[in-house]
């Protein structure tokens, strides 16, 4: 998938656990910070490509995604797995833990969580490229689905672009529209 499908799976994802899984008290600042994490999560396992929207916006970002795919066994290896989400959810956590006493007004496992999320839709998503993803590393088998490889999405190409990325935008309208009383709430206890 490409970076902006990811971005709005995360987001979806996120918008549909707060839907359904109130928050029951989050500022402002938390609330922007978590979103931030959550599309940080969303991108987060193609750290493992070079080309990756990720290093674009960093001064020496081609050396050091060049040597990132070649420490984390290339692309769609250790950063699609589960074992990928152990390791960047523990990095993720420590530098938050890191961050905390700087930023008391901030709930971290808020953050944290917002970040898991993101990062397990990217995988999700790529799950259903033709691609594949190795969920269970160290075992090499890029899991798919459907099984049958030819029938999954091609990254960047007609069906992502025309049908899922379109009902990832719809889905999350649908999730606003249908939970709207819940995020009413949730901007009222911002407010306060």
């Amino acid at each position: 998938m490409t970076g902006r499908t990811h971005d709005l799976a995360a987001f979806t994802t996120l918008t549909y656990i707060v839907a359904t899984q109130p928050v029951h008290s989050i500022s402002l600042a938390t609330g922007l910070v978590a979103i931030t994490a959550n599309l940080i999560g969303g991108i987060a396992p193609d750290v493992d490509q070079p080309t990756a929207p990720f290093w674009k916006n960093l001064p020496i970002g081609g050396v050091l995604g060049r040597i990132f795919d070649k420490f984390l066994g290339g692309h769609r290896f250790i950063s699609h797995s589960l074992i990928g989400v152990a390791i960047f959810g523990f990095i993720f956590h420590y530098i938050l833990q890191i961050l905390r006493p700087s930023f008391p007004h901030l709930d971290m496992n808020l953050i944290w969580w917002a970040f898991v999320v993101g990062y397990l839709s990217h995988l999700v998503m790529d799950t259903i490229t033709r691609e594949g993803v190795p969920w269970l590393l160290p075992i090499p088998y890029k899991f798919g689905f459907p099984p049958i490889k030819e029938l999954r999405v091609q990254t960047g190409g007609l069906v992502e672009r025309l049908v899922v990325f379109p009902l990832l935008l719809i889905g999350c309208g649908y999730i606003f529209y249908t939970h709207y009383h819940q995020f009413l709430i949730l901007m009222h206890q911002i407010g306060k």
